[in-house]
């Protein structure tokens, strides 16, 4: 999966002895969060302890990054931006803690930077057009990180953390909760960058469930069914299971049986436990194409 030319744009700033001033690149989508209160409050959800292995996405300056080096025992820094990333490679060139990786992340496997994929705690300030791939190249996978803290646009927040009967809830809130615990840790307002955004931001606290609840086939089943459940959301799920399951009217009333659930309802009133359920249920055999 490739991003866009760059997708490093919402870094934060920080400037000190380190750094030279950074203008935001527009055509880039940079915003620079300059709040240094916000900056630790961040750092503090992901809960770095001196032996931990630290992933950052899209460091840019080097605001989040001042307050894990030298704290942590790896820190891995992945960075799309040229001139940001050569800055990141000369500034700590000589810290054997410190890893610089000049690339997309979204072309990166996680056994490529760490030895130990499951122990990794990830951090980053997330592109709002690419948010959802870079969230789920962490989610979609075995072994997942055991945290991970991201900046969002605010409104993507409310999608992840969505319940069900809310306008706001669907695949994105089902694809996360099914495998992750997930909280808000703050919302971050316009005015805490440079410049402002043109919209607000909230920051999204992660810990994928360990054990991982659902096997590879279980996950792949259960992303069929959210993705033709919520493309006719305002159809019935027993109408959306026979479009798209080719189910007859009886093996329909024989799954409804089976799990105990009313579906004559509509996608949006369904749990991601449900639809866990219902998935497991089906199986395979989703024409979703």
């Amino acid at each position: 999966m490739t991003a866009p030319p760059c997708w490093c744009g919402r870094e934060t700033s920080h400037v000190n002895q380190h750094q030279e001033r950074h203008r935001a690149k527009k055509s880039l989508g940079q915003n620079f969060l300059i709040d240094p209160n916000l900056q630790r409050k961040i750092v503090a959800a992901l809960d770095p302890s001196p032996d931990d292995e630290i992933l950052e996405i899209g460091p840019g300056l080097g605001a989040l990054t001042d307050h894990l080096v030298g704290t942590v025992a790896r820190l891995v820094l992945v960075e799309l931006d040229d001139s940001l990333a050569d800055r990141l490679q000369k500034r700590f060139a000589d810290r054997a803690d410190v890893a610089v990786v000049h690339g997309d992340f979204l072309d990166l496997q996680l056994e490529a930077l760490s030895d130990e994929p499951a122990g990794l705690k990830v951090v980053g300030n997330i592109p709002y057009n690419i948010t959802t791939p870079i969230l789920f190249s962490l989610l979609e996978r075995q072994p997942r990180p055991s945290r991970i803290v991201l900046m969002v646009q605010r409104e993507v927040a409310d999608r992840i953390l969505a319940l069900p009967g809310s306008k706001t809830y669907g695949a994105l809130a089902i694809g996360v909760q099914s495998v992750a615990s997930v909280e808000r840790v703050l919302n971050v307002g316009r005015a805490a960058f440079r410049p402002a955004p043109d919209v607000d931001s909230a920051v999204v606290r992660i810990i994928p469930l360990v054990p991982p609840p659902l096997s590879t086939q279980q996950e792949h089943d259960l992303r069929a069914l959210t993705r033709a459940a919520f493309g006719q959301r305002r159809k019935q799920f027993q109408k959306i299971l026979r479009n798209t399951y080719s189910m007859s009217h009886d093996e329909v009333a024989d799954v409804a049986e089976a799990t105990g659930f009313d579906l004559r309802q509509r996608p949006e009133t369904f749990s991601p436990d449900q639809f866990v359920r219902l998935a497991s249920a089906l199986g395979r055999g989703a024409n979703t194409d």
